[in-house]
């Protein structure tokens, strides 16, 4: 009996010790693959970062300014029709002296803010009945992708008769021009969901709003980021046609507003200078706000190199 269960146990150590040896073999295993898999991660240097990134746009800066000089030298268009860089750099300098440069930018940018975030509320909801509502997206799909590629100027005199010349002019316009672009940017990022995500959220018990919050919106977080792009973009070129448009003294003088005045002083200066500051706060925002959520997005997802 007792040689019996020497045996037993002589047995049972040597099945651990096997045991203990392919756990060995296998987390060695599993550590190289990981060690494959794993790439070591290391900060440029900043100077590296800096012509990588900054220094090809001044280079085209640099170039678009040289071939403009030229142009001007050589009296492709009069001079009062086509001014020198310097010329506009003094247009801007006078507005800035007058100190009304940065009013006209503010206004711009506070009207294109608040109708971009009133368009963030309306297009969110509509995007996600659309993309989950099969009934409405029969019903209102085509209608938003119409509206979407209809010139926002087009709403200008409807809003006008509407609203008069007005505030809500203005951000009526921007509401037909943004909602349609956030809408459908959403529903785009919903179709590319994989059914198995939403499948485990519903086997999780996240359905309904929860289902919304914890699976549906973090899924489509890419579509409705390059929705949320568009719309904004959409939402300035609304606003600057509004403003361009609907001109009113009761109204604040915006960026459309400085436009304006430019085309009826016949002061080319002034109007390229205002589209200088338009074609600014636009990269500006899109490089301040916008890249950065998206860079954000695609590191949380593992594709940062794409995002480079």
């Amino acid at each position: 009996m007792a040689s019996t269960e020497t045996t037993t146990d002589t047995r049972n150590a040597a099945d651990a010790k096997a045991a203990g040896a392919r756990g060995a073999e296998t987390a060695g295993l599993e550590a190289g693959l990981d060690a494959l898999e794993t790439h070591a991660v290391s900060r440029p240097p900043v100077l590296r970062t800096l012509l990588s990134k900054a220094l090809p746009p001044l280079v085209a800066i640099v170039i678009v300014l040289a071939l403009w000089q030229l142009a001007y030298h050589f009296e492709l268009k009069a001079h009062y029709q086509l001014p020198s860089p310097l010329d506009v750099w003094g247009s801007l300098r006078e507005k800035w002296l007058e100190g009304t440069l940065l009013s006209y930018v503010w206004e711009s940018v506070s009207r294109g803010a608040l109708g971009f975030a009133a368009s963030l509320l309306i297009g969110t909801p509509l995007g996600l009945l659309v993309a989950r509502v099969r009934p409405v997206r029969a019903a209102i799909g085509p209608i938003l992708s119409g509206l979407q590629s209809l010139p926002s100027v087009a709403w200008v005199p409807a809003a006008i008769i509407w609203f008069g010349i007005t505030d809500a002019t203005i951000y009526a316009v921007v509401l037909l021009g943004a909602v349609p672009s956030i809408a459908n940017g959403l529903v785009s990022g919903v179709d590319q969901i994989p059914p198995l995500f939403l499948r485990a959220g519903r086997t999780i018990g996240a359905t309904g709003l929860k289902g919304v919050r914890h699976v549906l919106l973090p899924a489509a977080l890419p579509g409705y980021i390059s929705g949320l792009k568009q719309g904004w973009a959409f939402s300035w070129r609304s606003l600057m046609a509004a403003e361009l448009i609907a001109t009113s003294p009761d109204l604040g003088a915006g960026l459309g507003q400085l436009l304006d005045q430019g085309r009826v002083g016949s002061d080319m200066s002034l109007v390229l200078a205002a589209i200088l500051l338009i074609l600014i706060v636009g990269i500006g925002i899109e490089l301040l706000i916008f890249a950065p959520i998206e860079r954000r997005v695609l590191r949380s997802r593992g594709l940062l190199a794409n995002a480079r």
